[in-house]
Parts: structure tokens; sequence; C-alpha cells
């Protein structure tokens, strides 16, 4: 027998409270105390956990959602699941604790649907981009293609999800160009806000609440209170410091108008931020500093801007990190922006472009346009509660409120660092619950993106309707992040034919002309199965649960997600080869029946875990397979509907912009087409009965093949099969060099 009595001095301080181990029992136990006034810090591990409430009174706050707690409550946590306890009463909270390991309900709590639904509203971010220019690819390859999956699967898997982002007009950046093209920053700003949202809208990116900031109503005076909140905390004050002022005109510099060396990395940056190492500078701290106003070296003089002490606020910094999704390169530049001995970081500055404090003393300052911004969430969430009848308050955050960030890694600092410093000193009774996702720098042919040098590929020149989701998909496949990727245009194009077109198509259109040679166009019902059918029909099950994992919360990634897709695909055209040697054979019919209805199976698959990523095509998909648009995530692969009509053979899902220029023999088949339906326009991956071709055309199209290249092709598969396969089939007949009619060379 084992008794063991509670003694207050047994305690020592683990997660900001007290707690002792009871040793010999045969699990870990121990008891706990929370003085009146304090709480627990925030943590979750892989063990189940349970708590017995012996005498006081407080709350549990169990991924964000408050359960209140007195003597007698017993609660238990899965793995995985944050806790805080708190102490709301006057006296000590005494509690019972037991912890055991268990692999397998580890495993559950990982995976489980239940622990990805937040049970409650999630705001989804991308950082509004700066209206100086248009979107490019490294743009839209990060945080707005992201955040448009995110909201996309969370809605699928049943959690209320909106993605809001907007402009952010007051940058000093729209100054910088407005300067050059000698017109106003409201000018700029308006122009390219619309820029940036039709291009959103052309990669299909679904945009709740776009807020421009310049114009938006009762934005202005909501961040002057904002900001006036932060003041009224006594933390942030109106002071001198010591500041940079071009050399001939005077001019205060901050952001684009000075560069020099980062003080703690030393790469070439700009003023206030360094996109290497993610570390904010105060601008006189640049090693060989240059004015870009007069491109001398600037002179110091000492200005008056509202201060906030960041450095005095580690430790919320530090709780704020251990309650949402919060990457280690976070807390790691987190780390090294504390380790300095002080961080006074300016939150206003002398400008006439942005919105003035409300504070007299402010008179000739704006509101430095990043804390600008930590509000601009806040107004979204509002009016976003506008469109939906909601109570949701700018001036009122709610902690049943989950917000999610998307942006890339040089506003780290701003979005993980000093926002929630902003939020508590602004509303100290929030306890904001915040997911951070990031990502790398986009290359374009080993060098940054940049708007402001136009070295980019803009998101325009390459999405069309018939090429957005071919785009959705490399980006997806090469989006930096963990480390910088490269975009290179012949790239995207080789992946575009080998393996959308090639692969992905080719199978598809097969997998369509099979259904109507074997099966009239219909799903058969699966047959007798064998052993090599189960393990393939294991292996979908894997998929499945791989993007699922690729795509909840705690381990996003677009990289993750489309390689499965892409590993789907080549898994299953392998196992399509494979089972082709019993098509045909009377014997084993219904193997091969089995096998291809397991093909149908993954074809279906792949429309339902494609749809976030690439919805055109997964929606086209699953019209070809007979089925509806998916409007929920599966829970397991699943076979499609017997008698379901099968169009794949009829249907095109990528085009190659350039087919009609690279396909060989190309201009010489158009040529016959165009005299045959003289009206239509022509494309190597449509096919003759997708045109309306007449049994009549094609059969004089036979004759003309078979006359003039010794092509002799079946009626059916002339009228079905992608005008590309023809000109292919002419490719093969002709030896290299030779003249064919019309003077079209093999």
């Amino acid at each position: 027998m084992i008794i063991h009595n509670y003694d207050d001095a047994e305690m020592s301080k683990q997660f900001d409270i007290d707690i002792s181990s009871i040793d010999g029992l045969d699990i870990p136990a121990g008891w706990g105390r929370v003085t009146p006034g304090n709480r627990s810090s925030s943590h979750q591990h892989d063990e189940t956990e349970m708590f017995v409430i012996v005498s006081g009174r407080g709350q549990l706050i169990v991924d964000s959602h408050i359960y209140p707690v007195k003597a007698g409550t017993v609660a238990q946590f899965s793995p995985f699941e944050s806790h805080v306890l708190e102490n709301t009463g006057d006296q000590d909270v005494i509690f019972f604790l037991q912890y055991r390991r268990d692999a397998a309900s580890a495993k559950r709590s990982a995976t489980s649907r239940e622990r990805q639904d937040p049970k409650r509203p999630q705001f989804v971010f991308s950082t509004p981009p700066t209206p100086n220019g248009d979107l490019h690819l490294g743009h839209l390859s990060g945080p707005y293609l992201a955040a448009d999956v995110y909201v996309r699967y969370q809605r699928l898997i049943g959690n209320p999800a909106w993605h809001m982002t907007g402009s952010d007009d007051y940058q000093s950046y729209v100054v910088a160009l407005a300067e050059r093209e000698g017109v106003t920053p409201a000018e700029i700003a308006a122009h390219y806000s619309q820029e940036i949202l039709q291009t959103l809208n052309m990669m299909d990116i679904e945009i709740t609440q776009y807020t421009v900031t310049n114009n938006a109503s009762e934005y202005a005076e909501g961040a002057r209170d904002f900001f006036s909140r932060m003041i009224g905390s006594g933390k942030v004050s109106f002071r001198d410091s010591p500041a940079f002022c071009d050399a001939v005109s005077g001019e205060y510099l901050y952001e684009v108008d000075v560069s020099g060396q980062c003080p703690s990395c030393g790469s070439g940056t700009n003023g206030n931020i360094c996109e290497e190492c993610g570390e904010p500078n105060v601008v006189v701290d640049l090693a060989s500093p240059t004015s870009k106003i007069s491109q001398t070296a600037p002179k110091e003089a000492h200005v008056s801007r509202y201060m906030l002490p960041l450095h005095q606020f580690e430790n919320i910094v530090k709780q704020h990190h251990k309650v949402g999704r919060v990457p280690a390169r976070m807390r790691e530049l987190a780390n090294r922006i504390f380790s300095r001995p002080a961080v006074d970081i300016p939150v206003s500055h002398p400008s006439h472009w942005g919105i003035e404090p409300a504070e007299s003393e402010g008179e000739g300052q704006v509101i430095w346009v990043w804390p600008e911004m930590s509000y601009s969430f806040l107004y979204g969430i509002e009016q976003l509660g506008k469109q939906l009848k909601q109570p949701w308050k700018a001036n009122n955050p709610d902690n049943n409120w989950k917000i999610v960030h998307f942006f890339g890694y040089d506003n780290s600092f701003y979005h993980s660092i000093l926002y929630p410093v902003l939020y508590r000193l602004a509303y100290p009774n929030w306890q904001p619950d915040i997911d951070y996702h990031y990502n790398e720098f986009y290359l374009l042919d080993g060098k940054k993106f940049s708007t402001s040098r136009r070295h980019a590929v803009w998101g325009k020149e390459i999405l069309t309707p018939e090429s957005v989701d071919a785009v959705r998909y490399y980006l997806c496949l090469t989006r930096p992040e963990q480390e910088r990727t490269n975009f290179q245009v012949d790239a995207y194009k080789t992946e575009l034919r080998h393996t959308l077109i090639n692969e992905w198509q080719s199978w598809l259109q097969d997998l369509g002309q099979r259904a109507v040679s074997h099966f009239m166009g219909n799903v058969p019902d699966a047959g007798i199965w064998i052993k090599e059918h189960v393990a393939f029909w294991a292996r979908l099950n894997g998929y499945l649960q791989n993007v699922t994992n690729a795509l909840n919360a705690d381990g996003f990634s677009l990289r993750s997600a489309a390689q499965q897709l892409k590993m789907l695909v080549r898994e299953t055209i392998e196992f399509s080869r494979s089972q082709a040697r019993l098509s045909g054979l009377e014997n084993w019919k219904d193997e091969y029946r089995t096998a291809f209805a397991l093909e149908l199976a993954a074809a279906q698959l792949l429309s339902h875990i494609a749809t976030p990523l690439m919805p055109r095509f997964a929606a086209r998909l699953a019209t070809a397979l007979g089925n509806e648009t998916a409007s929920a995530w599966p829970e397991q692969a699943e076979l499609v509907a017997v008698g379901n009509r099968v169009t794949l053979h009829d249907t095109c899902f990528f085009t190659d912009s350039d087919a009609l220029t690279e396909v060989p023999h190309w201009d010489w088949l158009q040529e016959k087409l165009s005299v045959l339906m003289p009206d239509t326009q022509f494309h190597p991956n449509h096919a003759l009965a997708n045109l309306g071709a007449t049994s009549l055309m094609t059969v004089t199209l036979q004759y003309q093949l078979l006359h003039e290249h010794q092509v002799d092709i079946q009626l059916e598969t002339l009228l079905n099969q992608p005008l590309r396969n023809i000109v292919e089939h002419i490719a093969k007949r002709q030896p290299s060099g030779v003249e064919l009619a019309k003077g079209v060379m093999a």
C-alpha cells in the first residue's frame, strides 16, 4: 500500500505553477497548485493526462475553449490537446494529476478529424500586398495560394473558414512609385489594388473580405482608436530618438528611402527590416547607409516619434508562442531579437501618406503601416461579421476567434512578434490564438522576384481559364516552404507537358476510351478481387491519408500534397499497365473488371483530393466520372457508382499554350479541318467528337490521312482521340526531313 499526502514543501516550478511528484505508483502522478490570479503555461504533449480538482475554483482553457472547474471536477486530456489551468478564485487551486504514455492513443489523436476542428470561426489572412505593382508568381506561390487551399480544405472537412486580405495602401513603396510616375500615392494605390484583386480572381483565389485601406469605411477612425489604446497602455511614448535624414533635402528617411547593411547579418537591406535574416533595424544602425533620395550618406538627427520598448515584452511573446501553431523559425527569430539588450521600435514616422494619430503631439506623423496592419485584420473580421450577420467587433476581439496567418518569412517579425505585443497593449484581456504559416522566397531564374525592380513573371502573363490549374499545381509542387525554390518557365512547361498532359491527361482519356470499348461508356461493378487489387486499394487509402495529413493545419504543406497527387497518378498508371494483361482474356474478365473499377476509383479519389489545389480540374474530372463536384472531404477511397456515364475520353483537362506551334504536322491537319469545319477553332487537345464533326467529315479526314500519309486510323478512334494523337500517328510514319504535303516538314 502507498499513501501520499499533499505537501507544499515538495513543490517546484513547472509550467509556471507548482508541481510535485508522487513516487512509487504504478503510473506517473503528482500534485499541482495554482495560486490566485495565476495560470499554468499553455502546453501539449503525447501523454493522456488527468486532473482531479481537490480544492479551489478556476477554469480550464483547452484548445482555447473555456471550462469552469471546482473541487470535485475530473478532467482528462487527450494527447496533443493544449491546456491551461487558471485560478479565478481567492484561494489555491489544488489538484491531483496523473498521466500515461499510450502510442495508440497518440496516433488516434494526431490523425483524428475531431482534433482538426477548432469548433469556432477561423479567420484566415494572407498578408495584404503592397499596391505598387501587380501580383507576380512569387506572391501567388506564397501566402495567397496557400491561404486559398487552406480555406477550401477546411470547408471540405466541415470547418467554417474565410480568406481575407486587401491592399496595404499606406506603404512607403507606394509613395516612391508615385513620385517616379508623377502621380499621387492614392492614384497608384487605387490602380494596383484593383489589378491585384483581378489577378487573385484569375488565380481562382476566393477572397471573402478585401479591405482597401485608403478608402474603407471608418477604417482610419478605427486605426486611430487602436493606436490610442496602445498609447493609453502607458508603454508607448512620444520621445526623441536618433534617426536619419537626407543630407541634401533634410527629408526623413525610413524603409524604401534608405539602404545599407543589416546590423545583424550584414546583408544588403532597406530600412526597418532585413529580408534575409528577418530582424528589424532602426535605420541608424545600418552599416554604410545611403539615402536613395540623393544617393549620398545620410545625416543623423534626433526626431520625435512614438516608441515601443519591445524588449520589455519577451515573456508576452513567449507565452503567445505556446498557444497556436508557431514554426521553429519564428521561435528562433524571437530568441535572436530578444537577445539584444534593448529593442526600441518606432511605431510612427514623419510622413504625409498614412493615417495620423488622434493625439495632437503626433501631428505630421503617421501610424507606421505595420502596426496599422495589425488593426486591419480586426477590421476585416468586423466587416466579415457584417456580411454574415455576426456580432464581431474590431474593438472587442473575442477569445473564441481562431486567426490563421499566411505570409512570407520577411514579414515574420511583424506577424509573430510585434503584433502579439500590440494586441496585448490595446486589448489586455484578449488572449489571441493565432496559427502562423510562412514561406521562404520564391526565386526567378536564381534571383528574388521583385515588384519594384520588375523582375517577375506576372500572374496575368500566364493565367488563363485553361492554364490556371496547371499554374496552381506547379506553384504548389515547387512552393518554397522550408527553403528557397526557383521558378523557371521551361521547367514549368516541362512539368505541364510531361506530368499533367502526357501522364494525367493521357491516362484519364485512355481510361475513358477503355470505358467505351469494354463497358459501353458506363462504370462497371467490381468483379473478383485478387491480392494485387487489395494491395492497390490499401495504397489508395494511404494516399488519401497522406494528402489529409499534408492539408491539416498542424503540418500544412502544399508541396507534400502536390507530390502525393503526382505519385498517386504514377502508381495508378503502373497498376493499369500491369492489369492490362488481363484485358480481353475471357477466363479473367471478372478480375479485369475489378482492376478497371479500381482505376476509376483512383480517378475519383484524385478528383476529391485535388479539389483544394486544382478546383477546375477536380470539377471537370468529377463530371467526367458522372459525379457531382466534391462538397465534403472523403473518409476513405470509394468505388465509382455503378452505371455512371464516363466521358473522360471527351474531356480536355490541360492545354499547352505552345502546342499550336510545337506539334509536328499540326499545320497540315489544321488546314484539312478548316475546310471540313470552316467556323471552328482547333486545339491539339480537342477531339473531333467534341468539335461536332459528322461521320462524313471524319470519313473524309480518314481518307486524306491514308492517301497522303499512309496512316490508317479507325473511325471511332479518329472521332474520340485528341487531335494531338492524330498528328503523332503521322509523325511515326514520316522519316525525318521528308517534305510533306503543303510544305510541312517532319
